[in-house]
Order: C-alpha cells, then structure tokens, then sequence
C-alpha cells in the first residue's frame, strides 16, 4: 500500500482487500500518518539566549536552529512580559543571564502543552517589540525580544550647546566604538571580538581627551550593545552638538598576512579603492547584523549629504585629520600598504555635513600578532593617545572660531599655514572674517594661494 501518492491513490489500494481487513489497514495508515506528523512537528530546541543591556532597552536574543512561531503578551498587576514559544524546546538556563541593570526582576520558563512559555517579571512596565530574524553571518535564525524602558533613564554624556557668553569653548568629540550588542564585528584567530577590542580603545581615548584641555568627550556607546548607524550620527551631532566623530574599528580579511592600520572619511567619488569599497560593505551592513527594525534604517539621501559636506567644508576638513591622525599612528603601528593617505568610501556612519567625521580602522584582527597587539592594555593606550595628538593637531592647525584653541593661537598671533584644498573664501569662512581683509593682510591680488604658505589672520 502507497501512501505517498494522496487520498486517491489510498482509497484505491485498499479496494483490494475485504472490507473487514480496510478498517485494519485504514487504523495502521492513521497511526503511520499521525507518526509522520508528529515528525515534521519535532520541536525546535533552542539552547542559546543572550541578553544585552542599552541605555533605554533590554535585548533578549534566543538562538534558533530554524524559525519558530511564537507569541507576545504584555500584562499588568503586577507587570510581566509573557513569550510563548510554539513547538519548541528551551535547552538554556536563563536564571544564568546578567539582568540586573534591566527593568527584568525575574525569568521563569513553564512547558506546556505544545509550547514553551518565558515569563519575565518586571520592575517596571516596558514597551515589548519581538522580531523574528532570518540568518545573516554570523547569526542563524534569531528570535529577538526589545523591552524598550517607558521611561528611558540615559547614561551618555549629553554636552551643552556651545555657548554665546564670548568665551573660549571646548571642541566636542564624539567617540563611536564600532559594533555591539549582536553585531560582534570581526573575529580574531583567538576569538578576538572587534567589538570588545574597539570599546577598550575608545574608553582610553575618552579617559585622555577628559585630561586635554580645550576637548570634551562623549562616548557614542559605552557598553555592549548596539548602536544602529544613522543614531550614532544623531547622538554625537543632535545631542551633543559634536564637531569631530571618530568612529574606531579594527579590520579584518581572508588572508591572514593583511596588516596595518589606516584612516577612511566620506567620499564623493566613490571608494579610492576595492579594499575601501569592501569595508564600508561590510560596516554599512551592520544593521543587518545587529537585527535593525525596518524603520529604523537610515534612508539620509548621500548625494544631499555631500552637497551639504562640500558647502560646509567638513569632507576637506575630515581628509585634514584624518592625515594628522594617520602621521600618528605611522609612529605605533604599521601602516597597511605603508600608504600614508587617507582613504575614501560610503561609508554611512559618516554621512553627517556638521561634523569632521572619519573612520580608524586600528590594526587587522584577523592578523594573529596584530590581534595580539590589539588585546594588549598598552598598545590600546598607544592607538588612543596617536588619535588623541592627530585630533589635537588638527585642532591647532585649523581652529574653530570662538573654540579654545582660536584663543591660544589669538594670544600667540594668529596665523594659518595653507593645507591642499584650501580656499581663500573657505578660510575667511572659518575666521570669519572678508576675503579683502584676508587679502590686505597678506599683500595678496586675486584668489590664488599655495600650499604651505603661512597667512596672517586680520582681527575681526
């Protein structure tokens, strides 16, 4: 008797045999069907659940050898979060979990009939969003559970609008740690975590600008999770009206030979090269990893952003530190391809025209002595303090008006020494002063001046 060619097929077979014996055989093709179904209805068992803590979120992530269906239910009095997983297993003690800075008092895992069902107490009522994520490297099927606070309590640095007293101010610098959360970012030979590494380097960096003066820091992320891209823009430029972003990253490839460090900003071109191309490739599709919400991708149109970078001036003013940057890394690390120029590409983190954005990709991870490197607590000082003199040096070199530095240069003369792409108009810009008093002041005819030539700044 074939049961795999449908009803037909079955009802036929078993025309050959008496009646008496079809309800036998119609009993055993019950019971083998019930078989198979229960087969194809095994349940899913998921034996790994991460949890990440940000500042106005919990993220609970259960790791799924395939897709479940599931179910959310937010209930009150008291407040709890209830997730029923259907036709599946949970493998994974979740009282093991670091909840302790969350709004979560208590997890409690129940098996019935079916389904598995996750009950989180709360301390406090949340907003509760699930997503079911497909696989992108390198995660597989991912359940994801965001209880976003009701109340957010932040814990980043939020710096004041600089001020209008006449007072010199400090230039704002934003450090973005890239990665986080459940985008671990590249993986070393030892298993080395990008993001680990990366947030190691930008606390240094921010503990060393704290002790500079005329700097203030503010940390993008301080702690593991995720950042999606287009809000680490807004949080350095929005809430804490940053002048500079430094984003830090440590790259990785194929070939484990690859070595060296190196500096990227926005282009307007395309990317200067493949590698260029590659990399903002594959730190643009960090959202993707991090299982970023539809509507929170970033949809900012580039070409609008480099019109407005050009008018600014910001895209010339990255490639400046950006070079400062590089001159001092070249002092502690190897420079990869011993190329001393700053490289270009789309890189989405960057798309901000108010900011002097650029990327520091600190050394190959997956090179195993320069992952080395990257582990050790004094060559992460070494990499922070180089980006800490490339930024000082650029902010000598090219003072914003009314900042800190614009004084300490004032109070020894003011004078500028002419950097490749420098205008004439854009440095009366940044002085805010007239181009003919530019001019008057250095006995110059028209608008042509050279690179490395020294103009006296007339006082507005």
């Amino acid at each position: 008797m074939r049961i795999w060619n449908g009803p037909m097929a079955v009802e036929m077979s078993l025309k050959r045999y008496p009646a008496s014996r079809q309800w036998l055989w119609l009993g055993l093709l019950m019971a083998v069907c019930a078989l198979l179904g229960g087969a194809a209805r095994a349940a899913v068992v998921v034996d790994s659940v991460r949890l990440h803590r940000s500042p106005d979120s919990t993220r609970i992530v259960f790791d799924l050898p395939a897709p479940v269906e599931h179910k959310l239910d937010k209930l009150a009095n008291p407040d709890r979060v209830v997730v029923d997983l259907l036709d599946a297993e949970l493998n994974f003690d979740v009282t093991g979990l670091d909840y302790k800075d969350s709004p979560i008092e208590n997890i409690r895992v129940g098996k019935h009939q079916g389904l598995t069902r996750v009950v989180f107490d709360l301390k406090e009522a949340v907003r509760p969003r699930t997503n079911l994520l497909k696989p992108v490297d390198p995660h597989g099927w991912r359940l994801v559970l965001d209880l976003f606070d009701k109340d957010p309590k932040s814990t980043k640095q939020v710096s004041q609008p600089p001020a209008a007293s006449g007072k010199p101010r400090d230039m704002i610098v934003a450090i973005d740690a890239g990665h986080g959360g459940e985008d671990p970012g590249a993986h070393g030979p030892r298993g080395t975590r990008e993001k680990d590494v990366v947030l190691q380097i930008a606390k240094r960096l921010k503990a060393l600008m704290e002790k500079t003066p005329g700097v203030q820091p503010v940390m993008v992320r301080d702690g593991d999770y995720y950042v999606p891209l287009a809000e680490r823009r807004r949080i350095a430029r929005q809430e804490n009206h940053a002048d500079v972003f430094i984003s830090i990253h440590a790259d990785a490839f194929t070939d484990a030979s690859a070595h060296g460090a190196s500096v990227f900003a926005l282009s307007n071109r395309g990317a200067t090269s493949a590698r260029a191309r590659y990399l903002a490739k594959i730190a643009n599709e960090s959202d993707k990893v991090a299982g970023v919400y539809e509507e929170e991708k970033d949809d900012s149109n580039l070409l609008s952003v480099l019109a407005d970078m050009r008018m600014s001036g910001s895209m010339a003013h990255s490639l400046y530190l950006g070079r400062q940057i590089l001159d001092e890394l070249d002092g502690v690390a190897r420079l990869h391809g011993g190329r001393k120029t700053v490289e270009q590409a789309a890189f989405a983190v960057l798309k901000e025209p108010e900011m002097v954005s650029v990327l520091v990709e600190t050394g190959f991870i997956s090179n195993r002595q320069e992952e080395q490197n990257l582990r050790s607590a004094s060559h992460q000082e070494k990499i922070a303090r180089s980006i800490l003199n490339g930024t000082q040096r650029y902010f000598q070199t090219h003072p914003a008006p009314g900042s800190w530095f614009a004084a300490q240069r004032s109070g020894n003369g003011d004078q500028y020494r002419i950097q490749p792409g420098d205008t004439l108009s854009g440095i009366a810009r940044q002085y805010q002063v007239s181009e003919q008093s530019l001019r008057s002041a250095n006995n110059i005819n028209g608008d042509q001046i050279m690179v490395g030539q020294t103009l006296t700044i007339p006082r507005s």
